[in-house]
């Protein structure tokens, strides 16, 4: 057996941080020859001393300073660079085979459209590329010749749910007749909009069931985050968008289901462990540990579904909206809720504004033809700009 050489494009995120941990436990499979980070630069010194990587990659050069002291101070050879081009030669440079996509936003995107023309295995736990370019991504895919491996919890759920020949073919899917995503619904499930005036970001962060970032968090909160998923999933799995379902699953054990034409429904369940699909994904086809205590079915005490109250929800009638649109508007719609988040996390915004500032740039910028990289940059810049504009004449 050949040990797998992995890059982790965002190491000390909760995606990277749960990757490394299946890592540790299996290091006759598993090298890592690349890490990068943006701001977290002690905990990236940490990762580089224990897992001593080729190259560390960071944002600045005052974190490429911080980051070379402390791992010259242990004597650790790691090459450090800095800069979005290093995010590329993370991939081409470092001899690695596999690389974990887990950059969260729009940074994302090239490093991960590189693995993916570099014919790469690429573990996709950053949506927002395939959100961005779907076709331009998934073309670079077929180009490059590599594999592609969804890592969301319920995109990778769909893919163990899926035929093994399973294809991308819209004349035939094997009998598959709607893709199910679920949803725990947040933190404020159970709340009426109107009582969501006063949230703050504390409040929003605190998710009932995953343990994850803030700006993931948020989304989730207002399900922009399944939005942005079924976008996702549409690009990965080849169905019309109206056979993409979002279902509400508060107990999170279920992570997504595949109904089939003689009326079957398949589901991937399991613990609310991001490990599971990380330890899926590195070692597929092969299944090994991933450190998740297994399911206990007899102390569950129930398991629920109901559909998504969209009023309650206006960020997921948003996604639906943009994605009906096409081209460059699911473009619009992440960069303007980065922005909108980002604001709200530095309680610059209220809560119940994120979805009029997504609303607003959808409606202010028409979409066109996502056809080049260039293109999806330009209507990604406008998008911010026009949010950050929106949200000045909010505050006068």
């Amino acid at each position: 057996m050949s040990v797998q050489q992995v890059a982790i494009l965002g190491s000390t995120g909760s995606i990277g941080v749960n990757t490394l941990d299946v890592i540790r436990a299996h290091p006759e499979r598993f090298n890592v020859v690349a890490l990068t980070a943006a701001k977290q630069i002690e905990r990236l010194a940490d990762q580089c001393i224990e897992f001593k990587p080729t190259i560390a990659v960071v944002a600045n050069a005052d974190g490429a300073a911080q980051l070379s002291r402390l791992l010259q101070e242990k004597k650790v050879a790691t090459e450090v660079l800095y800069g979005p081009e290093a995010l590329v030669s993370a991939i081409t440079e470092s001899d690695c085979d596999t690389v974990m996509a887990a950059i969260v936003g729009a940074a994302g995107l090239v490093p991960a459209l590189a693995a993916a023309q570099a014919g790469k295995r690429v573990l996709l736990a950053n949506k927002e590329a395939l959100v961005m370019s779907g076709n331009l991504f998934m073309q670079a895919m077929k180009v490059g010749g590599g594999e592609l491996l969804p890592i969301d919890s319920e995109h990778n759920a769909i893919f163990q749910c899926l035929p093994n020949r399973y294809t991308q073919n819209p004349s035939d899917h094997l009998g598959v007749e709607e893709l199910w995503l679920t949803a725990s619904g947040g933190p404020f499930r159970d709340r009426l909009l109107a009582d969501l005036a006063d949230i703050t970001p504390e409040q929003a962060c605190a998710h009932p069931n995953w343990v994850m970032g803030r700006k993931i968090s948020v989304d989730s909160a207002t399900m922009m985050n399944k939005g942005l998923e079924v976008i996702e999933a549409f690009w990965l799995f080849g169905l019309p968008l109206e056979k993409i379902k979002v279902l509400i699953h508060p107990q999170s054990v279920v992570h997504s289901m595949v109904r089939y034409r003689d009326g079957s429904v398949l589901a991937q369940m399991g613990q609310p462990d991001m490990r599971t699909p990380i330890a899926y994904g590195l070692a597929w086809p092969e299944r090994i540990d991933a450190g998740v205590a297994p399911l206990n079915l007899t102390q569950l005490t129930g398991l629920s579904f109901a559909e998504p109250n969209f009023a309650q929800f206006p960020c997921l009638s948003l996604a639906f909206a943009a994605a009906k649109a096409g081209g460059t508007a699911p473009t619009v719609l992440n960069a303007a809720n980065e922005i909108a988040v980002a604001a709200f996390l530095d309680e610059g915004l209220p809560y119940l504004s994120i979805p009029d500032v997504v609303g607003h740039c959808l409606n202010t910028l028409s979409p066109v033809v996502a056809s080049s990289l260039e293109v999806i940059l330009e209507a990604d810049a406008r998008a911010r700009h026009t949010a950050n504009q929106f949200i000045r004449d909010i505050k006068r």
